[in-house]
């Protein structure tokens, strides 16, 4: 089992606007702090071998300049790659997927001898979007993907008990733990939503519809 209320706890959500190349775009942040030390953390993000264990399998040139595919996902181009040194380490990647590019950052600070924070941030264009998407889904569409990412890794490292094995995670996303996991988290983007400026009662539209999506229920069903 997993603790669903003390993982959605552990990590802070927040969403801000600006521009891109001009373009107006969404940044989403995700960060929580890992019970392990910065060289294992990076190891951990940066190793395909055990990228597979926490995330998905990854093919491709981990490495600057290279690019990478993800399994059933998106894959892209390494923008930047700097390990570990003084106590930071950094990647960036492009995200591609389904015809569209967005940005994913992976920044890591050391938070003590063996303790990390990790922060994730997702840089979208409005105009890449598929048409509706963020109208119907805010953040959550995406933000709850990352989510299930934050848990696997947090359940790699040790920062949560329980298991959830990269190829059993659609199941347990349809099993009533994992549905509280999906409904909390949904719950989570709409807060940052309208912290951002999103009016309250769209913000929860939108959380109930990423629910539905994630789960196929309505938040009634």
């Amino acid at each position: 089992m997993v603790d669903v209320h003390s993982q959605i706890g552990a990590v802070s959500r927040a969403l801000r606007t600006e521009e891109v190349d001009g373009e107006p775009s969404h940044v989403q942040t995700l960060v929580q702090e890992y019970p392990s030390g910065i060289d294992d953390v990076w190891d951990a993000v940066t190793n395909a071998e055990r990228i597979e264990r926490w995330f998905l399998p990854v093919t491709g040139e981990l490495r600057l300049g290279g690019r990478y595919q993800l399994q059933g996902n998106a894959g892209g181009e390494i923008l930047t790659c700097l390990p570990p040194e003084e106590g930071a380490a950094e990647y960036l990647v492009t995200w591609e997927f389904g015809g569209g590019v967005s940005w994913v950052a992976v920044r890591l600070s050391a938070a003590g001898e063996e303790r990390t924070r990790f922060e994730l941030e997702h840089t979208a264009r409005e105009a890449d979007l598929p048409p509706g998407m963020w109208d119907t889904f805010g953040p959550g569409a995406t933000g709850v993907g990352w989510d299930q990412g934050l848990l696997g890794l947090a359940l790699h490292l040790g920062a949560q008990s329980g298991s959830v094995p990269p190829e059993e995670a659609e199941a347990w996303m349809l099993s009533d733990e994992g549905k509280a996991f999906a409904r909390q988290a949904a719950d989570r983007w709409a807060e940052a939503h309208a912290a951002a400026g999103a009016d309250r009662e769209a913000a929860e539209r939108a959380a109930d519809a990423t629910y539905g999506f994630y789960t196929g229920e309505t938040p009634e069903g």
